[in-house]
């Protein structure tokens, strides 16, 4: 039986949705960096460290010093333009590009929430979210426009959805579902919590959380789509990260996927924030109810824009299944973890001893990690072999700059994953002066000792 997809791709839709999709996504981008200026951030990880890590074949991306807070500058600016829709195309590409740099500049602030950020901000590269209710098209009426195809807003449904059920199929393993791992390392040390922190000690609250979780994420993008359901499953939403805002850490997150779901909801509920909108911003909301509809045609700057967009999910439908082209656990050797939507699912804690033996002389000594790295740095690198590796080329480098010759580094190391005993990582009779970065499987990574059944 045939699809019909026409009207989920040309048919003109209310422009409203994707307006108030632009101006809430560049409020938050930019009360965000705000946030991390003024909590010191950008000076803590980027401009006090004297390494940082990088992602393999953009090591030539890193902070620049103090200009790095010019970077920041850029970006807001760029945030703020992008929400009042001004210049939006050159503005959303510039916030893709600075945002997307911040994001590089050492792999050890990776959060799925950036990357989210920045797929997304990519995305809307190619969407006309300033074609309604913006200054670009106050300033350009023959840009402005009452109706767009219906595609310019599924594509954000469809990205959000990706995002829930891959966090969702994610969760489908024995650790998360039969053992409650890692929530019951976590959830009873937020016992402090008033009302209902006594609850976070009880062995069946680990349980009905990790199910609800993977329940959650893989419902609620289908939830969401159905008019019915959509109520509940936007106040299932609200509820469920605004409780993770609460027992974790996770910044801005919870808030931008809150915001990304009005997006679901029919243009009239749009349409009524706008008019609130109209007391701060003049014109009204009526200047730009013209009833014009941008049409699709078939040009050859179109159809390299339909072109790149369908690589686009097509990497972000495969991408995070490129973790099967590797033996071993993904969670002990997290090769292929990164990018691929897996949220919070293990506790790793471990330590790394880096031996530095002079190969002319013969003679050997430890290294102390706090010369060279912070604590956060030290602690993300301890548990991944990427991170261990790329340390350890650089104190080759360092030491043979101190006078040392023919550097070898080797490493003892100790991991403990989900509340396990710790047991040794990385093989200490491997020089990993000798190992370069690929996207090829690290043999020298000890193997895992156990067993975790899923996906």
């Amino acid at each position: 039986m045939a699809i019909n997809l026409k009207p989920y791709i040309t048919k003109p839709v209310e422009a409203a949705p994707l307006a108030v999709f632009r101006i809430l996504f560049g409020a938050m981008m930019l009360f965000g960096l705000l946030r991390f200026a003024s909590y010191g951030w950008i000076d803590t990880l980027y401009i006090r460290p004297r390494f940082f890590f990088s992602y393999y074949g953009l090591e030539w991306i890193k902070p620049i010093g103090t200009y790095t807070y010019l970077i920041y500058l850029l970006c807001g600016i760029a945030a703020l333009m992008v929400s009042i829709g001004y210049k939006y195309r050159l503005a959303i590409i510039v916030f893709f590009l600075s945002f997307t740099y911040i994001e590089l500049m050492d792999k050890t602030t990776y959060l799925n929430h950036y990357y989210f950020t920045s797929v997304l901000a990519f995305l809307m590269i190619f969407l006309p979210a300033n074609a309604y209710y913006s200054v670009d098209a106050y300033l350009h009426p023959k840009k402005s426009f009452q109706k767009i195809p219906a595609w310019t807003i599924n594509s954000i449904k469809l990205l959000l959805g990706m995002v829930y059920f891959y966090a969702g199929l994610a969760k489908l393993n024995s650790e998360w579902l039969f053992d409650a791992m890692p929530l019951r390392i976590w959830l009873p040390s937020k016992f402090h919590i008033p009302l209902v922190g006594h609850f976070f000690d009880l062995e069946w609250v680990h349980y009905a959380f990790s199910w609800a979780g993977a329940g959650y994420d893989l419902a609620i993008p289908f939830l969401l789509l159905y008019r019915k359901t959509r109520p509940f499953a936007f106040i299932t939403v609200v509820v469920f990260h605004m409780m993770t805002w609460v027992l974790f850490p996770i910044g801005m997150f919870p808030y931008i996927m809150i915001i990304s779901t009005l997006i679901f909801f029919d243009a009239k509920l749009h349409h009524h924030f706008l008019r609130g909108f109209d007391r701060l911003v003049k014109p009204g909301k009526s200047h730009y109810d013209s009833g014009r509809i941008l049409t699709y045609r078939p040009t050859f700057a179109n159809r390299i824009m339909n072109t790149v967009i369908v690589v686009f999910f097509g990497i972000q439908l495969l991408l995070p299944w490129r973790y099967l082209l590797y033996p071993g656990e993904l969670f002990w050797t997290e090769e292929g973890y990164r990018f691929s939507w897996r949220v919070m699912l293990m506790e790793k804690s471990g330590y790394a001893q880096f031996r530095v033996v002079d190969g002319e002389s013969g003679k050997w000594f430890y290294v102390d990690n706090s010369d060279f790295l912070t604590p956060f740095q030290e602690k993300q690198m301890a548990t991944q072999p990427d991170f261990i590796l790329e340390y350890a080329h650089y104190l080759q480098h360092h030491f043979e700059q101190d006078g040392h010759k023919n550097v070898a580094i080797y490493v003892d190391s100790q991991v403990s994953l989900n509340g396990r005993l710790s047991t040794p990582y990385i093989d200490p009779n491997v020089d990993l002066t000798e190992k370069k970065e690929s996207f090829a499987h690290k043999n020298w990574i000890l193997p895992f000792t156990d067993e975790i059944k899923g996906i």
